[in-house]
């Protein structure tokens, strides 16, 4: 098997977002993607990959209407993972055939409060990357700060304010974030559905949900969704030159909104009670891409 080019090894041409030159060195994070975007061609027999989807909590229903499974792989049998550590992930990565697509789907993520650091929370994106793939969707199960938003309600990400503190790019690379969750996707996102509503994601470090006076104040500063993932995510996707797709599944309102206490079943449960609907727009979506 041929080796597969590392899309860090020269970020000087090609796409417009690629606006940064990251350095593969031995035992870098890079070179763990490397290492997996190779073991993972081995184990599922497809050389590379063109679209990643990372899905969040509640989401995994939503995997059958992709398209045909042609492998299924373990994240511990590949190099830099981890088992999954949150109810609602799986710890599997999925090769599907979608038309003449291959699309690579991570049915579990690592979260930065999981205290394993920066690099494993972004290791899946850099090694959909290393694998080929140009795209990724980054979904999640989210709290959503607009009352008009029901549980199971999808919203496109228009873009995200980033409250851990952290970031995954080390050392002085300026990475561009202007226009980091495509407008292009969203727009055609919305050519296929035109109800989806768009809003700004808001991380928080986790694994305790926010209080009610922290949603007020992501009320004030702009936000519209709160959640513990994706920040990180699409930074790195962005470090390696990928068009990034964000969707949130609203599984709650937020914090101090409806006056009931939130809890992790609740956001589960709006997600298989959402299955079907995301599948559908997923299964109409990624083909577009």
């Amino acid at each position: 098997m041929g080796r597969i080019r590392h899309p860090f090894a020269d970020i000087s041409g090609g796409s417009p977002h690629r606006t940064t030159v990251c350095r593969v060195t031995q035992d870098s994070p890079q070179q763990l993607a490397q290492d997996a975007a190779e073991k993972l061609a081995e184990l599922t027999g497809v050389d590379r990959h063109d679209v990643a989807l990372v899905l969040g909590s509640g989401w995994l229903p939503a995997v059958d209407a992709l398209g045909e499974a042609t492998a299924e792989v373990a994240t511990t049998d590949l190099p830099g993972f981890s088992a999954a550590a949150v109810a609602g992930h799986s710890g599997k990565i999925r090769s599907v055939r979608a038309g003449e697509r291959n699309l690579l789907v991570f049915l579990s993520r690592t979260h930065y409060y999981e205290g394993k650091g920066v690099d494993a929370v972004v290791h899946g994106v850099r090694t959909a990357a290393a694998a080929g793939c140009g795209t990724i969707v980054l979904t999640n199960g989210c709290g959503g700060l607009k009352e008009t938003w029901t549980p199971g309600t999808p919203v496109l990400i228009s873009d995200h304010i980033n409250l851990t503190g952290r970031s995954p790019i080390a050392g002085a690379n300026f990475v561009d974030l202007t226009d980091l969750y495509s407008s292009r996707l969203r727009a055609m996102c919305r050519e296929v559905d035109p109800s989806l509503d768009e809003g700004v994601y808001v991380q928080f470090p986790g694994p305790h949900y926010e209080t009610p006076a922290e949603i007020g104040m992501v009320r004030a500063i702009g936000g519209h969704l709160v959640g513990m993932s994706t920040t990180l995510e699409a930074i790195a996707a962005r470090e390696a030159g990928m068009e990034v797709l964000g969707i949130s599944l609203v599984t709650n309102l937020a914090a101090g909104i409806s006056g009931e206490p939130l809890n992790h079943a609740e956001v589960l449960e709006a997600g298989r009670a959402a299955a079907s609907r995301m599948g559908d727009l997923l299964g109409r979506i990624v083909p577009r891409i």
